[in-house]
């Protein structure tokens, strides 16, 4: 009696994710800043670039952040199951797999980079294509996890989007786009390490050598207080070297000041976070009001130039 055998088909699990749970794979708080920065530096470029031009390069670039941090939560699943501030997401929490969150990141990586190469410039797109594998990998798979120093040298990555947008209206690079890189560059390491301060033990846990697991909090607070000084200067640059307007100029110095006093406060606290927790939400607001006020300086000059004709 002879017996037939059914092929076994091989049972495929259902994914369990949801569009929201893509939509935080591609970190959008993140993308928020990448684009914003993006757009100063494409608008301030010279010269015009036609309005649906700009609208794709500004979405291809949105869609290069979200694969940069589609692949970074890919790599990093296991450092996030570990962290009280990432277990939450989508792959620690089980919602997607580390397979599907790779294969998005990928295909958003050549759509954006593919895309900007074909309907903006050569340029741009080779740009964007830098900013993304530095991010995932210089950063991720070898900064991150080897020193101390991996938001400092990381922080390229994420100060090369209004390069990107200037380069997408100008198809170059120049001064201008280079001292925006700058005050990104240099705004990174005390932000990130004012979180990492009142997140150490979070870091510690997931073995993360941010710097105050490695150095210390007083050395922490040292380096804060040392790049903010860097960076108060950097950041009026722009209006001491004729590239922006008085008003500019005015609220960079202010806002720069206010980061110096908010750092040495954080150098001499003694007990708890509070000023960790300061210097961390008005980093984000400096950045954003230098940023803003670059568009608002931009938008001026070119409203009293047109009535000026």
């Amino acid at each position: 009696m002879s017996v037939t055998l059914s092929p076994v088909e091989p049972r495929v699990e259902p994914s369990i994710a949801g569009v929201g749970d893509y939509i935080e794979l591609m970190k959008p708080r993140v993308m928020s800043l990448v684009v914003f920065t993006a757009l100063v530096g494409l608008v301030i470029a010279p010269g015009h670039l036609h309005p649906v031009i700009a609208l794709t390069a500004l979405i291809c670039i949105a869609v290069g952040a979200g694969a940069a941090g589609a692949l970074n939560m890919w790599y990093d699943a296991d450092i996030d199951a570990r962290m009280a501030r990432t277990a939450a997401r989508p792959i620690p929490a089980g919602r997607l797999q580390p397979g599907e969150a790779l294969a998005f990141g990928l295909t958003l990586t050549g759509f954006s980079v593919v895309t900007l190469g074909l309907l903006v410039n050569a340029a741009a797109a080779a740009l964007l294509a830098l900013t993304i594998a530095f991010y995932v990998v210089v950063y991720t798979v070898w900064l991150k996890r080897s020193t101390p120093q991996n938001i400092v040298i990381g922080g390229a990555a994420g100060a090369l989007p209004p390069v990107i947008g200037w380069a997408a209206a100008t198809g170059s690079v120049a001064v201008e786009p280079a001292l925006l890189f700058l005050i990104i560059f240099f705004w990174t390491p005390p932000h990130f390490w004012a979180l990492s301060l009142y997140r150490a033990e979070d870091y510690a846990r997931a073995g993360v050598p941010m710097l105050p697991v490695v150095a210390g909090i007083a050395e922490t607070r040292r380096q804060i207080l040392l790049y903010t000084l860097l960076l108060a200067p950097l950041g009026a640059a722009p209006w001491l070297l004729g590239y922006a307007g008085a008003l500019y100029g005015v609220v960079a110095l202010a806002a720069g000041a206010a980061m110096i006093v908010l750092a040495w406060r954080l150098r001499a606290e003694q007990r708890g976070h509070a000023a960790a927790r300061q210097m961390f939400g008005f980093s984000i607001l400096y950045l954003f009001l230098l940023f803003a006020m670059l568009l608002v300086d931009r938008t001026a000059a070119a409203l009293f130039g047109h009535f000026a004709a």
